[in-house]
């Protein structure tokens, strides 16, 4: 089954057109890994930008979690585009089963020169992502561009696994490539005055000075891992780490886990769209398990 088969069957649009939107799943190799994503659609008056996937899928002899978060701004065709084929490009990439952090890292770039390739169709504006892979279970890839986020709770204690890629944390590289950094009193900094992130998909007339390279961090989940939150910057903007682990640390359940995030953001007056993926996980040491992880790295690409 090729790439674009699997991910055909298991893309699900969300949140367009509707003011909240959730679901939820399990794992079929560990019973006690469950997921589930809640989204509310923010006060402004243009339709649904965020989108995720949240789905298991078995291929071959492995299963793979593909966890994703993407939050448009002025666009919702590129945060749907990106639902619908930035997995695909992942997994089509002929050596994501031995070195999936350089598959992810072609699988972000071949995506946004497509999009910036449809710009007629898909229009003028961009979207961050966030998005997780989760192996047999046990290996967790994370990657992300601009600040939609991933954190991991540890034994209760939160720990970020992305990057919120800032203009002013990268104004050195912008201005290197002839732009600028904006910091007019009561606004965030923003690239060329207009962006608020400094690294986006789409995004075409800002693109000389954007970029498209994914922060990618590797974490093993194990019996110290409560449970992963991904969350657009709708939920981060008023929430710390932190906060977010220790809101839901006591709900077993993870879709009321999602969406309790989601509320506790408007409860604290947030605006913007809100989407959140809660992934609660309990460490599996069988010696399948075991056995599956060590294979994904020699010979399981035959199973693609």
């Amino acid at each position: 089954m090729t790439g674009k088969e699997i991910l055909h069957k298991m893309k699900e649009k969300v949140g367009l057109g509707s003011s909240t939107d959730s679901g939820k799943g399990k794992s079929k190799r560990d019973k006690h890994i469950t997921h589930a994503y809640h989204l509310v659609k923010g006060k402004a008056g243009h339709p649904m930008e965020d989108y995720v996937v949240a789905q298991f899928k078995q291929i071959g002899e492995n299963e793979l979690g593909l966890f994703a978060i993407f939050d448009g701004h002025l666009s919702h065709e590129i945060p749907d585009y990106l639902r619908s084929h930035l997995f695909e490009n992942i997994l089509n990439e002929p050596d994501f089963w031995t070195e999936p952090e350089h598959a992810i890292k072609k699988g972000y770039r071949i995506t946004d020169t497509n999009i910036l390739e449809k710009t007629l169709d898909l229009g003028r504006g961009g979207s961050t992502a966030v998005t997780a892979i989760l192996i047999n279970c046990q290996k967790l890839l994370v990657a992300n561009i601009g600040d939609s986020r991933a954190v991991v709770s540890k034994n209760g204690v939160a720990k970020q696994l992305s990057v919120d890629h800032e203009p002013s944390m990268e104004k050195e590289t912008i201005e290197s490539k002839g732009g600028f950094v904006s910091n007019f009193p009561g606004d965030v900094p923003r690239v060329d005055g207009q962006l608020a992130v400094a690294r986006a998909f789409g995004d075409k007339s800002l693109k000389i000075h954007l970029s498209s390279e994914p922060h990618v961090e590797v974490d093993m989940i194990d019996d110290d891992t409560d449970f992963i939150i991904l969350a657009s910057d709708g939920l981060w903007k008023v929430m710390s780490n932190q906060e977010a682990v220790d809101a839901i640390k006591n709900i077993k359940d993870a879709r009321s886990a999602a969406k309790h995030l989601t509320e506790e953001a408007l409860a604290r007056q947030s605006t913007d769209d809100i989407s959140c993926i809660v992934v609660k996980t309990k460490f599996s040491s069988s010696f399948n398990d075991l056995y599956c992880l060590k294979g994904f790295s020699t010979d399981r690409g035959r199973d693609v």
